[in-house]
């Protein structure tokens, strides 16, 4: 059988740096949310994650979704592991894979709080306006 809680605490070791710049909101054998401070619990807020599941372990970039760039940059063999835009799945520990997911998180990840801070900025105006 898988060991789900290796797989997961291999991909956890990637999101760890950013603790600080952004909030580690859920940190458990069930998984790690990464947000953007202030906007946590905002969709638009939610920047990386992981999530065991039952038949794999989740890996959540959602730089990869926002950015083009990085989702073309995208190896053949992690584009195998993809699950919609911003989804990868493992049943087991691929080094190389996770260290390519590194990348990406160290490519998309700096940048993606000013993209959030954005939409909520854009978001909060638009509510304040209401109707004519």
């Amino acid at each position: 059988m898988a060991d789900f809680g290796a797989v997961h605490a291999r991909l956890r070791e990637i999101l760890v740096p950013y603790d600080g710049e952004y909030a580690i909101t859920r940190d458990s054998p069930e998984g790690v949310t990464l947000e953007v401070p202030g906007l946590e619990g905002k969709p638009w807020g939610y920047v990386a994650g992981t999530r065991v599941g039952k038949r794999y372990v989740s890996f959540y970039l959602m730089p990869v979704y926002a950015s083009a760039e990085l989702s073309h940059g995208i190896s053949p063999a992690l584009a195998k592991r993809r699950q919609g835009k911003s989804c990868f799945n493992f049943t087991s520990i691929d080094e190389p894979l996770f260290a390519e997911l590194e990348r990406l998180a160290a490519a998309g990840i700096p940048g993606f709080r000013a993209q959030a801070e954005a939409i909520d900025a854009e978001r909060s105006s638009g509510a304040r306006k209401g109707p004519a």
